[in-house]
């Protein structure tokens, strides 16, 4: 018998949920390429790797209810649709984006006569779960609760804010990650080689950087690159040999974005995060903010630009304006909460604040003659009177013996020795007279005198 999804999206028979559409040619090609097992299934090997606990609760069809979080074309609704094949349970799909709380109550009573008739359970797949609001997520709760469904759903979104805790504390939250670039090339490999369901019948020809391209710009998302491939393969004509060749050109047109001359892991990569960071250093916001936007227009992974702001932040600005690391942190904090192309606008705005802080590389020299004298120097032993002595033995011993507590004196400081006796008298740090470094060499100026390690 044929069953018809509630929401009228979906045509499917009860024996094969999720039926194969790979020989209908008005299904989009992701569509038709989605996998069927997990022999097919690419990426999230923490997951659904062999031997992983979630495959093998799938396999042994065990399912918990769970929320799939991941960013888009991640494989969230694709993994549905391969446990909707494993598992001898059925299998209901929804849309947030449609559905409402009369297909939930439907879906829900002909689950009881299911499981009540033919004690076979029913998975209920939401697709996009985050655009339930609370009254819909409410009529959920109860059913996942009394096993009368299990619930899979599927996220862009941080399910700790979008999915209401009573339901959340019911479910597993799974993360999946962006596919990697070599993921994404054996997905779109792997379209190009189907004659069944993908486009081998158009005997296609992609070129190096045409490949390159696609694979780059899709940002780990494989829903893009097969669309953007599917588009241009369609717009291009048979040659003489009867292959369709797929340029670049073609594929920039079908991806709406100029290929830009770069490469992730060669001289473009190095020479561009150079001039970046040059630019920081040589106080220029406008060529900082020209280089960061050739680096992430060209697809360069904004965490790796978000370390190196952070690294900057230390080396070449460090205590002359502190709140520089706080800035560069929470740039990176701000592109992993809310991805991209959203989260540029915080690489951008960090970058202009660094451009434009008062510069010191002083930490920077501070930590390098620390490394020199820890590496040429034996371990030296730690002065006594900065040992916490702990036991009796300890206080025996002398540990403590003469320390000076800072607090009990004027200005809550006291002159002693915390270095060891070999070392006496070596200043590592010196402050320049940049920004907040200058307060800096004052203080230190004040308590040390002589010895407070100014320059000269």
């Amino acid at each position: 018998m044929t069953l018809f999804d509630l929401n009228g999206l979906e045509t499917r028979t009860e024996e094969t949920p999720g039926a194969d559409t790979g020989a209908c040619p008005d299904v989009p090609l992701a569509a038709r390429m989605r996998p069927r097992s997990f022999d097919e299934f690419v990426g999230q090997e923490h997951l659904v790797g062999r031997g992983r606990v979630l495959r093998r609760c799938i396999e042994r069809d065990r399912l918990p209810s769970m929320i799939f979080w991941g960013p888009p074309g991640s494989g969230k609704t694709t993994l549905a649709y391969v446990i909707a094949a494993v598992t001898s349970s059925h299998f209901s799909p929804l849309s947030a984006v449609s559905a409402g709380v009369s297909d939930l109550r439907r879906i829900v009573e002909e689950a009881r006569q299911r499981l009540k008739l033919r004690r076979q359970k029913t998975i209920l797949f939401i697709d996009e779960i985050h655009r339930f609001n609370k009254t819909q997520q409410d009529a959920v709760l109860p059913f996942v609760e009394n096993g009368v469904l299990t619930l899979i759903g599927a996220t862009t979104e941080n399910p700790s804010f979008e999915v209401i805790s009573a339901l959340l504390s019911r479910c597993r939250v799974f993360t999946l990650n962006s596919l990697s670039d070599d993921q994404v090339r054996i997905i779109v490999e792997r379209a190009l080689g189907d004659e069944e369901r993908g486009l081998g019948k158009f005997r296609v020809k992609l070129d190096d950087d045409a490949l390159s391209h696609l694979v780059v710009m899709s940002n780990g998302d494989a829903r893009v690159a097969l669309n953007a491939l599917e588009m241009a393969t369609e717009a291009a004509s048979p040659g003489s040999d009867g292959y369709r060749r797929v340029s670049l050109v073609a594929i920039e047109e079908a991806l709406q974005h100029r290929a830009l001359l770069y490469d992730k892991s060669g001289d473009q990569h190095y020479d561009l995060i150079s001039a970046l960071h040059k630019s920081l250093r040589g106080s220029d916001p406008d060529a900082a903010l020209y280089w960061l936007g050739r680096m992430l227009e060209a697809g360069e992974d904004p965490l790796y630009i978000a370390r190196r702001l952070v690294r900057f932040a230390s080396e070449d600005v460090g205590m002359a304006d502190p709140q520089a690391l706080v800035v560069a942190v929470a740039a990176q904090q701000a592109v992993h909460f809310v991805g991209m192309p959203e989260g540029n606008l915080a690489l951008a705005q960090a970058a202009t604040y660094l451009a434009t802080a008062p510069k010191s590389n002083s930490l920077y020299e501070a930590y390098s003659r620390v490394q020199q004298d820890v590496d040429k120097s034996c371990n030296e032993p730690v002065p006594l009177h900065l040992r916490n002595p702990v036991t009796r033995l300890m206080r025996d011993m002398g540990y403590g013996e003469g320390y000076k507590y800072a607090h009990d004196y004027p200005g809550h400081f006291v002159e002693q020795q915390n270095l060891p006796p070999r070392l006496q008298g070596r200043r590592y740090y010196t402050p320049s007279d940049q920004g907040f470094e200058k307060e800096v060499q004052s203080r230190l100026k004040a308590w040390w005198g002589k010895n407070s390690g100014d320059k000269d």
